[in-house]
């Protein structure tokens, strides 16, 4: 792997322009496949099987006309009066009115839009317009739908219209007027105030990394190429699989992080071999054969982790899992194909815009002291304290994962400051809870041969629903019975839709137990009544896939775990050194949902509004920071290898690892602490969740985990650490990660006038 690596270095350093024009012409095609091509993103969370999904089937059987329940484009407006007034005054039946009006002349409203008519079941007294209306007449709710296929189609200009109308609504006449339900749920496409905070943090560290100003541009725009190639493929992507609206977000999350972190290893690799050879293409052979190896084995145990996902066998997972994996082998396919070709084309101004020289502390030998070797040697001196002060920290850390509650986020759980989390507050308080994730009983009756045993089943059927536990109420509100001339409807119909309505909010464990409680009296009310019963709707689906979530964790970790350990016995020839590794993830993941609980659920120290944590959070987060931990993992502890390869013992290997790699991977792991972070300031939930973990995650793995409990460990294993049975060693192939193989110093020494110049840019 090492010299197929070199060749690839050197030779794309040598022939520069045909690399980054190969790189340029894949762009245009890409981009010309996703615009000829591509088809608008889905929001849909549904799982094929799971019996929400049967009941959705049987509804579209029975009521075709029924659309899919996350292609909902629907609104919500609520209004309400001043408290002591109600809205069938006549100043605000003109305000309300001339809501009405202008609503459909907003963006994707649809001049002919049907919404914002009482139906004919209205309560009555219920003003103009109002679909439902409070006891006390003072708070009243309206529907539209947004004239489109689903929400993913929505522009956030239109949404943001509608919230202008209303907020001038409320200005100009006292109500209140706040909007909520699917056709609010629109997201901002990927490029804002995340990926620039991110960006900029990454130069700072990236200057002070390499002093110099040119060299921290490269992986810049190396991971910003990276991840727009992605953002583009992504869209491509659309053309022959599903993909949510929130996978180009954490795809760019991911890929911005490490893109940057795999360019910046093999340019730090580069700068060191300057120190051993006059030959600058040699020098970047090197530094890809090398710390490239590195790359190419941390890509892949990502690509593994994420690419996982689609064993579970959750449509919405694997898409995203996949489109982070793609977003991923092309951060590792720049860095060691591009880097290099950059390098070639700046050659003695790589190091350009120098802000510090680079001149390191060296000890009697001639070797580099500095500040990576010093925490090495510090952590030599008492082992035993550091592992067991982190195995005691991140285990104190991990305690609130067993409060951890998943769910989908809702607009009740929405922040405080939106329309929709105030709409939803307003709808509670003028109808209950339960109003707000309402559960549809679909009623089979096509095995009943008359219409007055159709009707007298659906009755029963209703009768049993509202004998549940905190149920508020159950209406039969559809039938599928033909219309006749008159355009009353031509008998019972051979099916039904029965809703219910719970006492509580779709987000709390009595409505969970009630969606529980109608399953199991399922089969009971079939038998009796000859009919066949689905219970669907958006909080039975999602409530579905969380369960499923959780039942496909213990298969996702094995094959996850199984399939890593298998490739780091294959990178460091050891069975201890991997068992560590993953032991260690296990510790920082742990740590991480325990974190997340506390500060996102729990709001502790007031940073976060308390809410469930988004239901596959745990699975998405145990995939991305297993590839991130073994990538630390393979990037600090390859140099010890190394080092021992080359015939130090174990304690100084470690130390010699620390002072290879510790600064690059500070480095690093502040950049990702620095994307992550920087997403957390979107207003997703879900986004704004992730980042928050990643981030956390990043500052377990790699400051604690990487950096203090896996270097003490080694120091206690000795050079037992790279045991490894005789019969494993023979059929192992011999990868040569280390570069083993590579004669640094064999390439003709090509002195040019600027080579001088090149190495003082460079501090050598």
């Amino acid at each position: 792997m090492a010299r197929l690596l070199y060749r690839i270095g050197s030779t794309a350093y040598r022939r520069w322009p045909f690399f980054i024009a190969g790189w340029l012409l894949l762009a245009v095609i890409v981009g010309s496949l996703a615009a000829a091509f591509s088809k608008p993103m889905t929001d849909a969370f549904s799982i094929p099987g799971i019996p929400s999904e049967k009941a959705a089937d049987i509804q579209q059987e029975l009521f075709p006309e029924s659309g899919d329940a996350f292609d909902d484009a629907s609104v919500n407006i609520v209004v309400a009066a001043p408290e002591g007034h109600i809205l069938s005054e006549p100043r605000y039946q003109t305000a309300i009115q001339q809501l009405i009006d202008q609503v459909p002349t907003l963006p994707q409203a649809g001049a002919e839009n049907p919404g914002l008519v009482a139906p004919a079941a209205a309560p009555e007294g219920t003003p103009a317009a109002f679909s439902t209306l409070s006891d006390d007449g003072r708070i009243g709710t309206m529907t539209f739908e947004w004239d489109v296929d689903s929400p993913a189609d929505l522009k956030v200009t239109s949404v943001d219209q509608l919230e202008e109308l209303l907020t001038d609504t409320a200005e100009e006449t006292g109500l209140v007027a706040e909007a909520n339900g699917p056709g609010m749920a629109v997201m901002a496409p990927p490029g804002g105030t995340a990926e620039l905070l991110g960006l900029g943090i990454a130069l700072i560290v990236l200057v002070l990394t390499f002093g110099s100003l040119m060299a921290a541009g490269m992986p810049l725009l190396n991971a910003v190429f990276g991840v727009g190639l992605g953002m583009v493929g992504i869209t491509a992507m659309t053309a022959v699989m599903d993909i949510g609206s929130s996978t180009p977000m954490l795809a760019t999350m991911i890929g911005l992080a490490v893109g940057i972190d795999y360019t910046l290893f093999i340019l730090a690799r580069y700068r060191t071999e300057l120190h051993h050879t006059d030959d600058r293409a040699h020098a970047a052979g090197i530094a890809v054969g090398t710390a490239g190896s590195a790359v190419v084995f941390a890509g892949l145990t990502v690509l593994i982790a994420l690419s996982a996902l689609a064993v579970v066998q959750i449509p919405f997972l694997t898409a995203m899992g996949l489109a982070a994996a793609a977003t991923v082998l092309i951060a590792v396919l720049v860095a060691l194909t591009l880097l290099p070709a950059l390098l070639g084309l700046t050659k003695s101004k790589s190091f350009a815009g120098r802000v510090r020289k680079y001149n390191p502390k060296r000890d009697e030998h001639g070797r580099i002291h500095n500040n990576g070797v010093r925490w090495a040697q510090m952590l030599a001196k008492a082992p035993v304290a550091w592992v067991l002060g982190v195995v005691v920290l991140l285990g104190a850390l991990a305690a609130p994962i067993t409060q951890m509650y998943l769910a989908f986020p809702t607009d009740s759980t929405a922040p405080t400051d939106t329309t929709q989390r105030q709409a939803s507050d307003l709808m509670t308080e003028a109808f209950g809870p339960g109003r707000e994730g309402p559960l549809l009983v679909v009623v089979d009756g096509r095995d009943i041969a008359n219409d007055d045993g159709r009707q007298a089943a659906f009755d029963e059927v209703v009768a049993w629903a509202a004998g549940q536990d905190d149920v508020a109420s159950a209406d039969l509100v559809a039938t599928n019975a033909p219309l006749g001339e008159d355009g009353a409807p031509a008998g019972t119909g051979t099916g039904a839709m029965i809703q219910i309505v719970p006492s509580s909010g779709p987000d709390e464990p009595e409505t969970l137990d009630l969606l529980e409680a109608l399953r199991d009296g399922q089969g009971a009310i079939e038998d009796g009544t000859d009919t066949v019963v689905g219970v669907t709707g958006l909080t039975a689906i999602t409530t579905d896939v969380s369960d499923r979530l959780n039942g496909a964790l213990p298969i996702y970790l094995a094959v996850v775990i199984g399939l890593a350990f298998i490739l780091l016995v294959l990178v460091f020839r050891s069975i201890l050194v991997p068992l560590t590794a993953t032991v260690g993830f296990l510790l920082s993941v742990l740590a991480t949902l325990g974190a997340t609980v506390a500060i996102f659920q729990e709001g502790a120290f007031g940073i976060f509004e308390g809410q469930p944590i988004v239901s596959f959070m745990p699975i998405f987060l145990i995939g991305v920071v297993f590839g991130l931990a073994m990538d630390y993992q393979v990037f600090l502890v390859t140099r010890m290898r190394e080092a021992h390869v080359h015939g130090l013992p174990m304690h100084e290997a470690v130390v010699d690892g620390f002072r290879n790699s510790a600064r690059v991977v500070v480095a690093a792991a502040s950049i990702m602490i620095a994307v992550f972070s920087g997403f957390i300031l979107e207003d997703d939930a879900i986004i704004k969740s992730m980042g928050f973990a990643l981030a956390v995650s990043i500052v377990f793995d790699a400051f604690i985990v990487r950096m203090v409990l896996i270097p003490s460990v080694l120091y206690l294993l000795g050079d037992k650490a790279w045991w490894l049975p005789a019969w494993l060693d023979r059929i192992l192939p011999n990868v040569d990660i280390e570069g083993e193989s590579l004669e640094r110093d064999s390439a003709p020494v090509h002195v040019g006038r600027d080579l001088d110049e090149d190495k003082q840019l460079a501090g050598v």
